[in-house]
């Protein structure tokens, strides 16, 4: 063979490398729309196709308001992408993630595999095992019992008290609740995380650890892209290494940061009762490394912190933006105490009205907007009816649920009343802001 035969060679290993990637391509793109298991569902023909428009959907944080788009259109279930559906009905919540006696659970995907601590030890969020995660949550409970809870108030007061005085100080000129609620909660979720708050209420400037957790929660949603694309991950390091490099250190800071706090509290020698005090009590050091405490404690900060503190901001911009709703809930407060001091988390579950409102403001902007994803167990399962393959993503989207006139009359208006009665264009159960089941939120009391 000459020289001159080499190009002629690689030219013709091109054109066969090349032609069969668009063989593949094509046949994968007819196989996805016509032929899988999830061609019968209705959705975006593109995201049938590709994980592109789930990925482009999620990481320009506008996933929860396109899932509702979406549902408005097609119905209760949507394909948003190869593998994957939506669903937005209260029976799917149940199925999904309701307590699932005598059969298999549907476990958490690879999408928590990208948070923080994921790379070195299993926490209370990412890990995906439903029997270690029960483990997990039975020597967590102690820290959430109805008594540990009632130790715990008084540091959640103290922190309050000090924000409503902040209020008192800085309210003439003006400031941002949105901001102050924030750091309010911040504040009291590290006090009971760490064993000490964050210094955000009373300095009123936000701790520099709020956008590093920022930050990690970025690069999870990252991590779940470059799965998905991985020839995107490539390019994406390739274009922009120094914004990376940047969420990667801020994710490797939150995690430092952690440890160096839940370190400090174990060496403390305090009589305060915090998450930390039962937990402590309860762990056998040589299951429950300190590293594994730190990752369950960064994992209450970013569950239990932004979270509350957008549900507070709901409730405050309602309740501002409807007078006679606002009214109704001053004159219940106020007709059950002769005194500040006699408001506690107790005395206040009576108040039903109050309830009400803290229910809706969570069902027309629920604080975790984005859908959590499971995996359908081996030999396939039903969600809503529909019989799915094993191995299918699926999730229900809370703010498609809460936000649908199939589930809630007049889903835009700030109607606590929907709570106290039993209208049945009201669907309650559609509204799960803590989730449900064995996998709900550990701290919703």
């Amino acid at each position: 063979m000459g020289v001159l035969g080499i190009p002629v060679i690689l030219s013709t290993l091109a054109t066969i490398l090349v032609g069969g990637h668009i063989v593949h391509w094509v046949w994968t793109t007819i196989y996805n729309v016509y032929y899988h298991p999830l061609a019968r569902f209705p959705g975006p023909k593109l995201a049938a196709i590709s994980n592109g428009p789930y990925c482009v959907w999620f990481m320009s944080g506008r996933q929860p308001y396109k899932l509702l788009e979406l549902h408005l259109k097609y119905g209760p279930v949507v394909r948003t992408a190869p593998n994957e559906l939506s669903f937005n009905t209260a029976q799917s919540w149940k199925d999904i993630y309701g307590f699932r006696q005598g059969r298999q659970a549907f476990m958490k995907s690879e999408f928590y595999d990208g948070s923080s601590f994921a790379d070195r030890v299993r926490s209370i969020i990412n890990e995906r095992d439903p029997t270690e995660h029960g483990i997990m949550r039975r020597y967590l409970a102690h820290a959430f019992s109805d008594h540990s809870l009632s130790e715990q108030e008084p540091l959640i007061a103290r922190t309050i008290d000090q924000f409503i005085d902040q209020i008192g100080v800085k309210g003439a000129e003006g400031l941002d609740l949105g901001k102050g609620f924030e750091m309010m909660t911040f504040d009291i979720i590290g006090d009971l995380a760490f064993g000490e708050t964050f210094g955000g209420v009373e300095t009123f400037e936000p701790h520099p650890w709020i956008s590093i957790t920022l930050g990690a929660m970025t690069q999870g949603a990252l991590a779940d892209m470059f799965k998905r694309f991985p020839t995107a991950a490539t390019v994406i390091n390739f274009l922009f290494p120094s914004k990376i490099r940047k969420l990667t250190e801020e994710t490797r800071q939150n995690e430092d940061m952690a440890i160096s706090l839940v370190e400090r509290r174990i060496q403390g020698q305090t009589n305060r009762k915090d998450f930390l005090t039962r937990i402590l009590e309860q762990r056998d050091p040589k299951q429950v490394s300190d590293l594994q405490l730190a990752a369950h404690s960064s994992d209450f900060v970013v569950a239990g912190s932004d979270t509350t503190a957008t549900a507070l901001s709901c409730i405050m911009y309602y309740l501002l933006r409807n007078p006679a709703v606002l009214a109704q809930l001053q004159q219940e407060c106020r007709g059950a105490f002769e005194s500040y001091e006699a408001i506690t988390a107790s005395s206040t579950l009576p108040l039903k009205y109050l309830q009400a409102v803290i229910l809706e403001g969570m069902r027309i902007y629920p604080p975790l907007p984005f859908a959590l994803p499971r995996v359908v167990p081996r030999g396939g399962d039903t969600v809503d009816g529909h019989f799915l393959p094993e191995g299918t993503i699926v999730s229900t989207n809370p703010l498609a649920s809460t936000m649908d006139p199939a589930n809630f009359e007049q889903p835009y208006a700030f109607k606590p009343e929907r709570w106290l009665d039993t209208n049945e264009a009201n669907i309650l159960e559609a509204s799960q802001p803590f989730s449900l089941g064995p996998r709900g939120c550990i701290g919703r009391q």
